[in-house]
């Protein structure tokens, strides 16, 4: 995996001014065993008037491309927006909440997890693995990509085997996938199956 310096600076500067978000997609089950070996950045935010500048102030240019204008524009009609190191280039996708409404209940119990590539190391808000897990069956259901089950699947053993603070709610996924179709609550319900089977062998 490559260097995750830039994607730590990102939601440092996030923390530092108080503006609430929460990493989603595969980056965000980091914590919870994905081990892909390159990952994107996806970030939920809800940017408030103040935090335009503030942002913006902690990537000037010419390295780095933080628009306070384009920000607040972005934020205003709902679409993502980039902060850009040139330098690397490498860019963090920032998502306005607005535009994902039916996030909002995952963003208000978003959870504080530590991220590490072995160099660098950092602790951000993320959603929950279920959360995770739910729009990842939304999007295989989109796209039918293999990396979604893939991912589904790492976190499960992660959670339903290692030792950890996380109380996972299998429930709370399966009347997610029930909602989502009947070929993803299948999806979701071979996953379970397979992982318990795994867990048992190991035994």
């Amino acid at each position: 995996m490559y260097s995750i310096k830039f994607y730590a600076s990102v939601v440092r500067a996030l923390d530092e001014i108080g503006a609430p978000y929460m990493i989603v997609g595969a980056f965000a089950g980091i914590p919870f065993g994905i081990t892909r070996a390159t990952y994107d950045i996806d970030i939920l935010v809800e940017l408030r008037e103040q935090d335009f500048e503030a942002l913006s102030a902690r990537f000037p240019l010419p390295r780095y491309y933080a628009d306070p204008e384009m920000m607040r524009n972005s934020v205003q009609m709902g679409i993502m927006f980039n902060i850009i190191d040139s330098s690397e280039a490498i860019k963090a996708d920032l998502v306005p909440l607005k535009r994902e409404p039916e996030y909002r209940v995952a963003f208000e119990r978003r959870i504080r997890r530590r991220f590490s590539d072995g160099e660098t190391e950092f602790e951000a808000w993320c959603a929950r693995p279920e959360d995770i897990i739910v729009g990842k069956l939304q999007a295989w259901q989109e796209g039918q990509s293999a990396k979604h089950p893939a991912d589904i699947k790492s976190i499960l053993l992660f959670v339903l085997s290692v030792d950890t603070d996380v109380d996972f709610d299998l429930n709370l996924v399966s009347l997610s996938a029930a909602k989502i179709s009947g070929d993803a609550m299948t999806l979701w319900n071979e996953l379970v199956e397979q992982v318990q089977k795994e867990i048992r062998n190991r035994k």
